[in-house]
């Protein structure tokens, strides 16, 4: 093996670059503007006021108008701006018009994070086609075509972020739920194929992979004491995750701070995955 030594004037560079190079304001996302699918309620919602609290302004694209008034009252209160849209993400053409009317309402775009989505279970043996065509729509394809319409920005501008958002079910098979399993592993799957043409236009395409979190969707599991006893103890931190705790991989992946992260697929799961 060959040892290789810095001289004391690189080490003493490096240090130069560290020092002036990094600063905690890589973490604010001040001035930016970041749209948020389905930021209006859920974990969605807690993303856009995350980053709002960050610094960012906020579009919010979204199916119903569930939450616009609260929501845009927590944004409002913490001194930022926020734009809503009423769409279908699966209507042909509709993620283009999402685009475009968030660079006439806000100016410029610099994050999109993929939030949007649903859930359908049902016994493998009990399944529909209505069912996996409408999650297959929502959870995989929009956030194809989202993001595609995304870049084509992003690269004109030579920046942008793309914060997916993926789930335990991007790494395993599930039960009783086969489209958004599938829906899922094709998320990691688009993360890595974008960021693998983007990152030389400057644009990250990253995703989150949220565990076992404290939300309304998940009350029936928790409420079923035998699941709920087996997730604990597969969690080495040994509780469900609150929405806050999701919020911090959030805003860092949207942040400067990440500027060399691209690719990544983040379990923020407690260490469930290691078990």
């Amino acid at each position: 093996m060959v040892e290789i030594h810095e001289s004391e004037e690189e080490i003493r560079q490096h240090e130069e670059e560290l020092k002036n190079n990094f600063d905690m304001n890589k973490f604010s996302l001040k001035n930016k503007v970041a749209i948020i699918t389905g930021g209006n309620t859920g974990l969605g919602q807690g993303y856009a006021i995350a980053m709002a609290k960050a610094g960012a302004n906020i579009f919010i694209p979204t199916f119903n108008e569930l939450e616009w008034d609260n929501t845009r009252s927590i944004i409002e209160s913490v001194g930022q701006k926020v734009e809503f849209m009423k769409c279908d993400l699966t209507v042909k053409g509709e993620p283009h018009k999402v685009i475009e009317e968030a660079l006439n309402k806000m100016g410029h775009i610099d994050i999109l994070v993929n939030n949007a989505g649903m859930i359908k279970r049902n016994p493998l043996l009990e399944s529909k086609d209505e069912d996996w065509d409408k999650v297959i729509a929502i959870n995989l394809s929009a956030v194809y075509h989202m993001s595609l319409e995304a870049c084509k920005v992003f690269a004109k501008q030579k920046s942008g972020r793309i914060i997916n958002i993926g789930s335990m079910l991007s790494y395993q098979g599930g039960k009783f739920i086969p489209s958004y399993t599938a829906s899922k592993h094709g998320v990691a799957g688009l993360t890595k194929s974008f960021a693998s043409e983007m990152g030389a236009y400057n644009v990250t395409v990253n995703a989150i992979a949220p565990g076992y979190i404290k939300t309304e969707n998940t009350a029936p599991i928790r409420a079923q004491k035998d699941r709920n006893d087996e997730i604990l103890g597969r969690i080495p931190m040994g509780h469900w995750a609150e929405p806050y705790e999701l919020m911090g991989p959030a805003v860092f992946l949207a942040s400067d701070a990440a500027a060399y992260v691209n690719g990544a697929i983040l379990p923020v799961d407690g260490g469930y995955l290691v078990r």
